[in-house]
């Protein structure tokens, strides 16, 4: 549900009942003829420039034949369905007033064409039932990069009270789609990759976590048997929604393929009185040639955004694992000289500052600084970290409270809570109700005084437990969807007051991952799982709807905190390089070898980050599963830098040839290894020579290099190599 106004719409005028939009290489058919709502006729690949007659046989050609359908006649699927037409399958809207007009008839009343300043089709449709007493307003937009989202709002014009349930967006995909792509996953393994058939019937995943989830769909991806990468047509859908929400892929005799989202509501949870509205969440859909082609369209889209971070992203020392609660004036004033002294830009104090707060057992919302542990308030450690020539940050976690604090002690109501019981706690803690006025301007207050009082130039935004049992006010209706609501208006509100300040979304690590939060904020941090190897599938998966620079990625110590895994600095840093990278690590400890090659890896970052957060995303599709090479190569194809990652030994020895795919085929690059990244630390070190592993290297065509590919040293599991190739 985006909160976003829309004043860049050019004059509208009213629209044929069919329509083709095109941008990026997509077609979008949309019939809306005979008065019901729209449906969709051809999402997906470029029909060209078709004439209407073409437009009218295409629609007539797409007509099912009706065998043993339910009722007489065609059974139109729109974009939120209806059982009234017919369709048996999932509905698009579902709800009561008192028991009655739990089923819809839409009839659409007019709909107008609109091109927007940034070259945006949207379609606006406005249609009723006058029998349900309800409206539906649907926009349906096709961005210049040819990525699909819609929404729409449901009010309630009769008398009473209408019980809205869910309304759910669909978009239909073709039958050769028959393999389904969606996620799992838990804290410290976000994200991880599950594949199962495409058959009939309904695959719906739903979230209750009150925030994204762990193991939320993320992008639901329907595609070609076998699709990777670099191959198979594909189609995906994400739901922007940071509260509970549901995702579907759905084959029914009416259609062979639609795939969907929407807000999960509750019972009870949204009522509308007479004149009160309901605006759904916005439901993207994405298609291509491969997920590399589907993530890519999400990603342009993203840094077109007027608020996406324009500047370089700054290297972030972060203080978590480095120094936990034991917070002390000398000691983190020599880490930030640490920091500095390798190349670092961002200081970040991590939990610990504030009120009781010397462990996660109390003092949660209580949010002034300690005078126990900074008897001078934050200004010597900000001064120190600033007269450094580092940007300050810090950690908070507006949205939670200690039972063990002043803030729960004295407002007892504040929490989310059914009547008769608190929810079970977690960590620790409990969840403050942002939707009750008061709570709402007590965080809104603190977090104001502390980004007036002290140089903040970033807010590290933490959500650290599941919001269970989450009943709003004294009645304990639920809550979850006026929380969602609530921490948005906190949001805009804050960067409104603070337009400098930059907000990362942390969520334990990566449980808050949509693109509605990052409407928000600036940054994702993608796990609390800095352990490399398990970065290596977080990050891959976390990139196929987020762009890299939004992406935290840090270098942690030596030995991974959340797996005690031991990786070389090389991997950790080689690792950390795509995405926006950091540090978490007590530099206090590490000797001059390891602080020169940290230096090091920082410089190659500085050096590489023009690259590598404004290029495209490319992962080769190979057939060895131990190794993977990834890579980011610049938008006119003059640049690309790719990892060589061995994530376990391989069957063979040699590896054999690995591909470097997305370079311009027609072009001739020079290929040799990118420093730091060129330290083979590995079996090819010790008894093997790789002739072209030099840096005159060689001179291959993109075409060879995607074709045919490279020998690559031998490496020692869970090691990478760092591969450059720049346009002759």
């Amino acid at each position: 549900m985006s909160t976003e106004t829309r004043d860049d719409v050019v004059p509208t005028t009213p629209a044929p009942d069919l329509l083709h939009l095109r941008a990026d290489g997509v077609s979008l058919v949309v019939d809306l003829d005979g008065g019901t709502l729209p449906r969709v006729l051809h999402w997906g690949a470029d029909l060209g420039d078709v004439d209407e007659a073409v437009l009218r046989d295409l629609r007539l050609a797409s007509r099912p034949m009706p065998i043993g359908f339910p009722v007489d006649g065609e059974v139109p699927v729109a974009v939120v369905p209806e059982q009234s037409a017919g369709f048996l399958g999932t509905p698009g809207l579902t709800g009561t007033r008192d028991g009655r007009d739990f089923s819809t008839a839409f009839v659409v009343r007019t709909h107008t064409l609109a091109r927007l300043d940034d070259g945006t089709q949207r379609l606006d449709v406005h249609a009723d039932d006058t029998a349900a007493g309800l409206t539906l307003d649907l926009v349906l937009e096709l961005t210049p990069h040819g990525l699909v989202r819609q929404r729409g709002t449901v009010t309630s014009t009769a008398d009473g009270t209408y019980a809205l349930d869910g309304l759910l967006l669909t978009l239909p995909v073709p039958a050769v789609a028959t393999e389904l792509l969606d996620f799992s996953g838990r804290w410290a393994r976000e994200r991880s990759p599950q594949r199962t058939a495409f058959t009939h019937g309904t695959r719906l995943r739903e979230n209750r976590r009150g925030r994204t989830g762990y193991d939320t769909a993320f992008v639901l991806v329907a595609g070609t048997a076998g699709f990777g990468h670099r191959s198979g047509r594909v189609w995906g859908v994400h739901t922007a929604w940071s509260g509970n929400h549901r995702n579907l892929a759905e084959r029914s005799h009416y259609q062979p393929g639609l795939l969907g989202g929407g807000e999960l509501l509750a019972a009870g949870e949204v009522r509308l009185a007479t004149g009160e509205s309901y605006t759904s969440p916005w439901v993207y859909g994405s298609t291509g040639e491969g997920l590399d082609a589907l993530a890519g369209r999400f990603h342009r889209w993203m840094r077109a955004r007027p608020q996406h971070p324009r500047t370089p992203r700054p290297v972030t020392l972060n203080t978590w694992e480095a120094v936990y609660f034991q917070h002390d004036l000398g000691r983190l004033t020599e880490l930030a000289d640490a920091a500095a002294a390798i190349g670092a830009e961002r200081f970040v104090l991590d939990d610990g500052w504030f009120g009781s707060r010397r462990d996660d057992t109390r003092g949660l919302g209580d949010w002034y600084v300690s005078a126990d542990v900074w008897p001078q308030g934050l200004h010597p450690l900000v001064d120190h970290v600033t007269g450094l020539g580092l940007q300050f940050g810090l950690w908070v976690e507006p949205e939670m409270v200690n039972p063990d604090s002043d803030l729960a002690r004295a407002h007892p109501d504040w929490m989310l809570q059914v009547p008769s019981r608190l929810p079970r706690p977690a960590r620790h803690q409990q969840v403050l109700d942002l939707a009750q006025p008061g709570a709402y301007a007590y965080i809104l207050d603190r977090l104001d005084a502390l980004l007036t009082e002290y140089a903040i130039g970033y807010l590290k935004w933490d959500h650290n437990r599941d919001l269970v049992d989450a009943g709003h006010g004294p009645a304990g209706v639920a809550g979850v969807h006026g929380q969602t609501l609530a921490v948005y208006r906190l949001l805009d509100e804050l960067r409104s007051r603070h337009p400098g300040v930059e907000i990362e979304s942390c969520s334990s690590g990566g449980g808050r991952v949509d693109l509605e939060i990052l409407q928000r904020t600036d940054r994702i941090w993608g796990s609390d799982c800095i352990d490399a190897l398990e970065r290596q599938q977080i990050q891959r998966w976390t990139n196929l709807l987020v762009p890299l620079e939004i992406v935290g990625s840090h270098i942690g110590s030596g030995t991974a905190h959340s797996t005690g895994r031991r990786h070389a600095l090389s991997f950790r840093a080689g690792t950390a390089l795509f995405g926006h990278l950091g540090i978490e690590w007590d530099l206090r400890e590490a000797d001059q070898d390891q602080r020169a090659e940290l230096a090091a890896w920082v410089a190659a970052y500085k050096d590489l980050r023009g690259l590598l957060h404004t290029g495209a995303t490319v992962h080769a599709d190979g057939v060895d599963p131990s190794h993977h090479v990834h890579g980011v190569v610049a938008q006119d194809g003059s640049d690309a830098l790719f990892a060589v990652v061995a994530t376990a030994t391989s069957d063979a020895l040699p590896t054999g040839r690995l591909t470097f795919p997305g370079l311009d085929p027609d072009a001739t690059y020079h290929v040799r290894p990118q420093p730091p990244g060129d330290v083979v630390d590995g079996l090819g070190s010790h008894w093997l020579s790789l002739p072209w592993w030099t840096p005159e290297g060689v001179r291959l065509t993109g075409r060879v290099l995607a074709e045919v590919g490279l020998q690559v040293p031998v490496l020692f599991p869970e090691h990478l190599v760092l591969v450059r190739a720049t346009r002759v």
